[in-house]
Order: C-alpha cells, then sequence, then structure tokens
C-alpha cells in the first residue's frame, strides 16, 4: 500500500471519532448553532496552542505568502463547515449527515485534482466511484433509532461538505512548507471567522447563543474533538505530500465508516447489514485506489 493511501486511511479513521466527538459535544452543549461553535472555537484554541508551541519548538519558520494565504483560506471553510456540519449531527441524523458531507469533500478534490495532476487511471476513478457508493451505504443506512434528516439539517450537511472539499484542496496548497505551520495557520483562520460568526450572534441576541451551555460532559468530548480531529488533519497533510491529492481525499472521506463505528460502541446503534455492505464496498475501493 503506497504511503500517503495509509496515512489517508488513519486519517479517516481520525476523523470520524472526531466528528463523533464533535456532534455529541454540541448536542451536550445545547445542539444549537452558537453551542456549535463554541465547540469549533474550543477545540481549535487548544489545537493551535499545542501546535504553535510545537512548531516553535522544532524551529519551523512561520510561512509567507501563497502558503499562508491557503492555510487561512482553509481555516476559513472549516469554521463554517464544522460548525454547520457539527449542527446536523447534533439533530440526531448523524447518518444523512454524514453520508453527503463525505461525498462532496470526495468529490471537489478530486475533481480539481483530476484538473491539476491528470487523470490518475481507469481502476482508480473506478475505486473512486466504489468509494463513494460505501460512503453512502455505510453513513446513509436506515438506522430505527436515528432522527430523520429535515430540509434544514440536510442543507446543514451540504454546506459543511462543499466547505470540507474546498479544506481538502486548500490544506494541500498549504502543505507545500510543512505539516505543522499549515494547520496551525488554518486554526487561525478557522478561529476568527467562528469568533466573528459568535460575536454576530451574540449582538443580535440569538437565543441559540443564549441556550448554549458547556457542561464537563460537553467539555470532556470537546478535549477528544480536538485531540482526533488535529492528529487526523496532520496525517492528511501528510497524505497530500506523499501522493495525490484525490486518493488522499477520497480514502479521508471514508470516515463515516468511523462515525458509525463509533456510535455502534458509545450509543449501542448496531449497525445495519446495508452499512456492514458498505465497509465491504469501502475495502473493495481501497484496494483498487492503492493498487
Amino acid at each position: 500500500m503506497h504511503g500517503n493511501a495509509l496515512l489517508a486511511l488513519m486519517a479517516a479513521a481520525l476523523w470520524g471519532g472526531g466528528d463523533f466527538s464533535g456532534g455529541m459535544s454540541v448536542k451536550h452543549a445545547g445542539g444549537t448553532m452558537g453551542a456549535a461553535l463554541r465547540v469549533v472555537l474550543l477545540s481549535h484554541a487548544m489545537s493551535f496552542t499545542v501546535l504553535a508551541v510545537v512548531a516553535w519548538l522544532r524551529g519551523d519558520a512561520f510561512p509567507h505568502g501563497a502558503p499562508l494565504w491557503w492555510g487561512l483560506a482553509a481555516g476559513l471553510t472549516a469554521g463554517i463547515s464544522l460548525t454547520c456540519f457539527y449542527v446536523a449531527l447534533s439533530r440526531g441524523a448523524m447518518g444523512a449527515s454524514a453520508a453527503l458531507s463525505g461525498l462532496l469533500a470526495a468529490a471537489i478534490p478530486a475533481v480539481v485534482s483530476g484538473v491539476a495532476e491528470g487523470s490518475p487511471g481507469v481502476l482508480r476513478m473506478i475505486g473512486f466511484a466504489v468509494a463513494g457508493v460505501a460512503i453512502w451505504m455505510i453513513a446513509a443506512g436506515p438506522n430505527p433509532e436515528a432522527t430523520p434528516a429535515d430540509k434544514g439539517t440536510l442543507w446543514l450537511a451540504l454546506v459543511g461538505g462543499v466547505g470540507f472539499g474546498v479544506y481538502f484542496v486548500a490544506l494541500k496548497l498549504a502543505g507545500i512548507t510543512g505539516v505543522i505551520w499549515p494547520l496551525a495557520t488554518a486554526r487561525m483562520g478557522s478561529l476568527g471567522v467562528c469568533s466573528v460568526m459568535l460575536a454576530g450572534m451574540a449582538l443580535r441576541r440569538d437565543d441559540g447563543a443564549a441556550r448554549a451551555r458547556l457542561t464537563r460532559r460537553a467539555m470532556v468530548w470537546v478535549v477528544a474533538t480536538a485531540l482526533l480531529d488535529t492528529s487526523g488533519n496532520l496525517l492528511f497533510i501528510a497524505a497530500t505530500r506523499a501522493g495525490r491529492l484525490d486518493v488522499a481525499a477520497v480514502l479521508a472521506s471514508l470516515y463515516p465508516a468511523s462515525t458509525i463505528l463509533m456510535a455502534a460502541w458509545m450509543l449501542r446503534e448496531r449497525p445495519t447489514r446495508r452499512q456492514g455492505l458498505g465497509m465491504a464496498a469501502a475495502a473493495v475501493a481501497v484496494v483498487m485506489i492503492t493498487l
């Protein structure tokens, strides 16, 4: 297996756990947009602090020019998309939200990579298609305990998916200077946009901002989110530096499998037969993409 494929799969496993933790933290904090913004702000502030200290200890030079701007752009899209996605997850429709966002997150960088890096080959293209089917089967499988997704929730997942796709591309372009600072600058962007959004809600006296309460349980999930999401992002940047963007993005977008497995473990939500078949399809896709 190619190095970038292995790194991307490891990123998918951690991202899935991070998304589950993020959804749970927002749920325990009130399930509102204000709660999601607070969760993103806290988790990204923790992440940025650790990354900045590590970069300083390593003596890494702060990026300038295009890599800096691409890192900040990645953070802007990440802040908005994560907030929308966590709200969608907190509403209980984890399957449909993760499926829609996962498909878009894989498709956008795959198209960009095809244009910039050329065709990945017929076998890989078929593998990408199989991976898309696998993502949908895994994440959108019927679950009698889940809440049906309404139109507003699907729109939130749509915004999240498009944002994730743009984020993948921007992070690839920012990652030419290394691994630590590109993610740190992305965190700077997300902290900025989320702070502005939360301040705007406070000025408007939005009920969603007022109802948000970061309980002790919510904070435990916030810490887990910061740890898993940061680790997954670092692995994804490493994957894009080691090989093609489309391979890294499509394999990393299999993260709904990890989210579903976390839900099965923590919430006792038993995976359905369709989700089991989706995981088998994902394994086939991995083989086709990595050959």
